[in-house]
């Protein structure tokens, strides 16, 4: 690797992970140096600079993009000027190094253009609490003095990069700029004096706000935030209206975050006001929308007084959003994606942030904290003043923004969905588990084993989340089912799957058998239904619930009464359910399975040494004994099963079906 593309990633990982530094995703880095031409062999001048999209904290090689600089700079001859400056992106495309590496990003010219051979381009919460602050330039040379030099607000773009090269060559003894509305830029002649640059710049911006900031910019306290306990049980009775209010437009997964600085911001008399006036670094509004919606209601006020404002809130919050749109749109504008608010605030409870998955959604927090802090220090010193409305809208209606939105593949069918899966922890409930986070989906992994729950969602990441439960507790399931909600914001699809056996004759069933399996199968689907089904019909999104239940449930066999009794429940459950939850838009079907031997929690729990022995086969041979007696000859696997269920959540006009996955049963064969 060459030396100063290793060095540039130390420095850039270096910097990225500090979220003290740069927001996740955002600023980037550069280094210029020489390497070899490809096809002459000769030393060219080059420069790597983080590529569009990536993340400097985990920044690799493959993340930067590589250009020529001669050619770089041998754009600025044939710069169009500021109203055509997009054009440039597509040419730095004839100024690419070699084959590979990442796309160029807007902050290219930035890198070229200024005279160093090191440039760091960040967003840190400090700068921009002095590059949003009112009286921003003064605060720059008080703080700085000649050595940082303000820059007024400018889209990012190639005009920026001509004037921040132009403010380097004017002012030498500077190390840095402070860019109006949107972070810093530092540089330096050696990797290492880059960093020390950059790193000066953001201390002693934070330094000088700690010692001369106000203690209570954001005002007096007015609501005092709700006790851990109540705050959690606020949230989650809250969680599923607010999902699906801001899914109004476009599904979303939600986050929910109640930190110090978000439960201190929303405690205080200033942050209506503040919230008003929006996010200002690009970077921040691109992710939390030009404003969040605010709840006017301290979060202990009547949870129907809450629901309902919050309803009222949010269609004023929408005509407001297509007004702003209205404002400043022009003809060739992308349409406008949604009125939908990503960012709700609620008093003592703290915010709910949404996005296209998880990751968007918890982003999207992260960012918002970003600003509060922002806030926090502008007004400490000054006053917030975030860039002006109609400049908000040029970088989230931006050409270039819609052309990265175009780029991105395609979502998965899941995507945006939160699955509840019972049983998960193993069997066919882990198979179905991996198939829905495969197409795109949150899983909550429940199992009565919550090592085994562990296991299965420690695969899958922050997609994926862990709850004990033994479904034939209430109080589990409605913990459980709370978990969820507080998690992703809600339920979507709920797989009944969690179920045992005991292979007995009807004279060796005792009533503890009985009122086992009946426990585990009829009343804990009917459990977990009922607490999934208030989720769902609380968001108004419609919905759906899959049972698993069995052959047994239409198919009569021997020694087997109290589960074919249960699986029997299961099965009327569907019919019953889908019956009365149609009218919300929540689906209910079912699926039978049948010698289901490979993978099986239940067949490794003595069921199939029962089997077996009843059958008269030898135990690891009873899944060849059980293909055998079907129509197909096929053995049924648990990826069998989940692959059913996939499949129902593409069947969105079905509801009260159930599906054999058997290999053929004729016995079975539903009339």
């Amino acid at each position: 690797m060459n030396s100063a593309v290793e060095e540039l990633l130390q420095r850039s990982r270096a910097l990225g992970s500090d979220p003290r530094n740069t927001n996740y995703a955002g600023g980037n880095t550069s280094a210029k140096g020489s390497a070899p031409d490809p096809v002459t062999g000769s030393d060219t001048e080059l420069m790597w600079v983080k590529g569009s999209g990536g993340d400097l904290g985990t920044l690799t090689e493959g993340g930067l993009a590589v250009l020529r600089l001669d050619r770089l700079r041998a754009l600025a001859e044939v710069y169009p000027g500021v109203e055509r400056e997009d054009e440039m992106v597509a040419a730095f495309d004839f100024c690419l190094h070699g084959r590979g590496g990442a796309a160029p990003s807007i902050d290219t010219a930035m890198h070229g253009l200024v005279d160093a051979a090191h440039v760091d381009h960040l967003h840190p919460d400090a700068g921009i609490a002095i590059a949003a602050a009112a009286d921003g330039p003064e605060l720059t040379v008080r703080i700085f003095g000649d050595r940082v030099v303000w820059v007024p607000w400018r889209r990012p773009g190639f005009q920026l990069g001509l004037d921040i090269s132009a403010i380097k060559a004017a002012n030498p003894r500077a190390i840095g700029c402070i860019l109006g509305g949107h972070g810093i830029t530092a540089w330096g002649d050696t990797s290492a004096e880059c960093s020390a640059n950059s790193l000066d710049i953001i201390r002693t911006a934070e330094t000088y706000l700690a010692e001369h900031g106000r203690p209570d910019p954001f005002g007096p306290v007015i609501h005092e935030p709700l006790p851990e306990t109540v705050r959690r049980e606020r949230a989650a009775a809250l969680f599923p209206l607010i999902r699906g209010l801001a899914s109004t437009d476009l599904p979303q997964v939600g986050h929910h975050t109640a930190t110090a600085e978000v439960l201190d911001f929303l405690s205080r008399a200033e942050h209506p006001r503040l919230a008003a006036l929006g996010t200002s670094c690009p970077d921040h509004f691109l992710r939390t929308k030009v404003a969040p919606l605010v709840l006017d209601l301290p979060g202990d006020a009547p949870l129907d007084e809450v629901t309902a404002r919050l309803r009222e809130l949010h269609a004023r919050y929408r005509e407001q959003y297509a007004a702003y749109y209205a404002r400043h749109a022009v003809p060739g504008s992308p349409a406008m994606r949604g009125a939908d608010p990503a960012i709700v605030l609620v008093p003592g409870v703290g915010m709910f942030s949404f996005g296209k998955d998880k990751q968007t959604a918890r982003v999207a927090g992260e960012f918002y904290v970003n600003a509060i802090n922002v806030m926090r220090g502008a007004e400490a010193v000054s006053s917030y003043a975030p860039i002006e409305e109609s400049e908000k809208f040029r970088i989230e209606y931006w050409d270039l923004e819609e052309a990265k939105l175009r780029r991105m593949p395609p979502a998965k069918p899941l995507a945006t969905r939160v699955a509840f899966v019972t049983g998960g922890g193993s069997g066919i409930g882990a198979a179905t588990v991996r198939r829905l986070s495969a197409e795109g989906a949150c899983v909550v992994v429940a199992d009565r084993d919550f090592a085994a729950a562990e296991k299965v969602a420690s695969e899958l990441g922050e997609t994926a989340l862990a709850v004990a439960v033994d479904v034939t507790s209430e109080e589990q399931v409605t913990a459980a089912v709370r978990q969820a909600v507080l998690a992703f914001g809600g339920v979507d699809l709920v797989v009944n799957n969690a179920g045992l056996s005991l292979s007995r004759s009807l004279l060796e069933t005792t009533l503890a058998d009985w009122d086992l399996q009946h426990d585990v199968m009829a009343r804990g689907s009917f459990l977990v239904s009922r607490e999934t089904a208030r989720v769902m019909i609380e968001q108004g999104r419609g919905g759906e619930i899959v049972y698993i239940s069995s052959k047994n449930a239409v198919f009569a066999g021997p020694n087997n009464v109290a589960y074919g009794a249960a699986k029997a429940d299961q099965a009327h459950q569907v019919r019953l359910l889908a019956a009365e939850l149609g009218g919300h838009g929540i689906r209910v079907n079912g699926i039978n399975p049948d010698g289901v031997v490979r993978g099986s929690g239940i067949f490794a729990s003595g069921w199939g040494a029962n089997r077996a022995a009843v059958y008269g086969v030898e135990e690891e041979k009873l899944g060849e004994f059980y293909a055998q007696r079907t129509l197909l000859k096929r053995e049924v696997l648990p990826e069998h099963i989940a692959a059913a269920v996939f499949q129902l959540t593409q069947l969105t006009q079905t509801t009260g079906l159930h599906i054999p996955v058997d290999a053929g049963v004729a016995a079975a064969f539903l009339r």
